[in-house]
């Protein structure tokens, strides 16, 4: 597996706390389940019913998204 790059693959938010975008989770090519805050898979892998909540929060205001992804999750990846 490829190292990891600050800026492309993660960055930190505004808690300090580790993110990874997109341009990681394409490149893990799946979907893990944990509602990730840049999932690029429709969450395909979220259990019901927060799959449904990610899905409506990403149409709304990033601070909803966040929300209900519990910020933070993408670190334990």
């Amino acid at each position: 597996m490829t190292r990891v790059k600050e800026g492309e693959d993660y960055y930190f938010n505004e808690e300090g706390l580790m993110v990874l975008t997109a341009t990681f989770h394409l490149k893990k090519g799946f979907c893990c389940g944990n509602g990730c805050r840049h999932c690029p898979y429709e969450y395909i892998n979220v259990a019901e019913p927060k799959r449904t909540e990610l899905i409506k929060a990403s149409l709304k205001l990033p601070k909803e998204r966040d929300r209900l992804s519990g910020e933070g999750n993408d670190r334990s990846e």
